[in-house]
């Protein structure tokens, strides 16, 4: 009986235009695009659409420590904790205080989560800071009663105001609450858990600024921010 490994091959017979050796690279070639193609069937649509939404952002924040801000002579006041910035009072300020961007921003678009524990605070954009940690300029505020509230800190005090009871109805308490602020050319746009509460065109908004996160006096408070992500945007 013939054996079969005496059987002539079909390479060997001319039934096949490859050679061994280009038949073996073109299955070991054929074999990495079979896994390349499963990697990215297994990529998740969220991931997608994650790298999608974060086009063109930067990181405020690197969630490990606070390079690239300016902090308060108390150093105390802000901290960072599981990734997170938090700003922490005793009830002992005598004026608020603020942790401050190195550099200033001009055209951007800002976003960030904030969670509140109770007392007030807020995010300051195209802002300036004094020698003494004082800050001017405006901010959208971040606290009961104040939330969808546009104030010019140390100037002009409350400029525009997204009805109480409403913006009531879109904030999270005891939870995350997501804050879009854009700022272009002489219009700020905010956005509050996705809806707009401020939309405001005012001449004597600053061309540029810092961006600066509060703490206010007041009784003792926590708030924590987390994901601060900046798009600079082609001056208008």
């Amino acid at each position: 009986m013939k054996r079969f490994v005496d059987a002539p091959r079909a390479w060997d017979r001319g039934e096949s235009k490859l050679r061994e050796p280009e038949l073996m690279l073109r299955i070991a070639s054929s074999g990495i695009a079979i896994f390349v193609l499963a990697l990215a069937a297994a990529a998740s649509p969220a991931g997608q659409d994650e790298a999608k939404d974060n086009m063109g952002f930067v990181h405020l924040f690197n969630g490990k420590d606070l390079t690239g801000w300016v902090t308060p002579a108390d150093k105390s006041l802000f901290t960072v904790e599981d990734g997170e910035i938090v700003g922490r009072t005793k009830g002992d300020l005598k004026k608020n205080e603020f942790l401050v961007t190195a550099r200033p921003y001009r055209d951007f678009v800002l976003r960030a989560k904030v969670k509140i524990r109770n007392g007030n605070s807020g995010i300051q954009i195209r802002s300036k800071r004094r020698e003494d940690g004082a800050v001017s300029g405006p901010q959208a505020d971040v606290a009961e009663g104040f939330w969808g509230l546009l104030y010019e800190e140390r100037g002009r005090g409350i400029l525009e105001r997204y009805p109480e009871d409403k913006a009531n109805e879109l904030v999270k308490k005891n939870d995350w609450n997501e804050i879009e602020i854009t700022a272009i050319g002489k219009r700020l746009v905010i956005h509050l858990n996705g809806v707009i509460v401020i939309d405001r065109k005012d001449a004597e908004f600053a061309d540029e600024g810092i961006i600066a996160l509060q703490v206010h006096v007041g009784p003792a408070m926590e708030v924590r921010y987390k994901d601060l992500l900046i798009k600079p945007m082609p001056p208008q």
